[in-house]
């Protein structure tokens, strides 16, 4: 369960993505609604018959949201989830260690998760490659963004 959605903004992005996936001919598996009338709750939501044009595989949506894109190869899965302008974040979920080191050096994306999601540590430099943000947070390499490099002579 996700808390809930931290402005009123958000919360009908999220459920615009959701009225846009079904809108598209995607299938709700799961969820899909707002829970209660107060708050800004959203049912963690998971689509499947989606494509990759679709709005809700396309973009970034930062809620409760989920697609499942069934594919063939290792190649294919690969190519299609480089296939995007956005890299925050992948996960690779196998049995096979040498094909999830395999798979996730190939990924475009600046955290990738083996056999988890959303796990973080403050140690661990967190960011996105191509179009999902600027620097990194936490580690050493978040320093860059508060400091400047001078010399004295």
């Amino acid at each position: 369960m996700q808390g809930p959605q931290v402005d009123d903004i958000q919360f009908k992005k999220i459920l615009n993505y959701i009225e846009s996936g079904k809108n598209e001919g995607a299938t709700v598996a799961t969820g899909g609604n707002r829970i209660g009338d107060k708050g800004y709750y959203v049912e963690p939501t998971l689509f499947t018959d989606v494509n990759d044009d679709m709005k809700i595989v396309k973009e970034e949506i930062f809620g409760p949201v989920g697609v499942i894109l069934k594919f063939k190869t290792e190649e294919e899965a690969i190519r299609r989830a480089n296939d995007t302008e956005f890299g925050l974040a992948a996960a690779v979920f196998t049995q096979n260690v040498s094909k999830a080191i395999r798979v996730s050096n190939q990924l475009e994306a600046g955290t990738v998760w083996i056999n988890n999601y959303n796990a973080f540590d403050a140690q661990f430099a967190f960011g996105g490659y191509k179009q999902s943000g600027i620097g990194r947070e936490n580690g050493e390499y978040a320093l860059e963004l508060w400091t400047e490099v001078s010399k004295l002579w």
